[in-house]
């Protein structure tokens, strides 16, 4: 028989919930001037710093 698994395991951290939907991830494409490739940056960033990362 196959174990069932404990409602314990199934319980989340509400703040930690609460505060992970203040995270965006976002990714970048630039174009390198040699090979003309796409090359992409992705990061994990707070919501109120994305435009930030977009203009650098």
């Amino acid at each position: 028989m196959a174990k069932s698994a404990s409602k314990n395991s199934k319980v989340k951290d509400t703040k930690a919930a609460a505060d992970a939907k203040n995270w965006t991830k976002v990714i970048r494409t630039s174009r390198s001037p040699k090979t003309g490739a796409y090359t992409f940056k992705e990061s994990i960033v707070y919501k109120d710093k994305v435009k930030d990362f977009l203009a650098n």
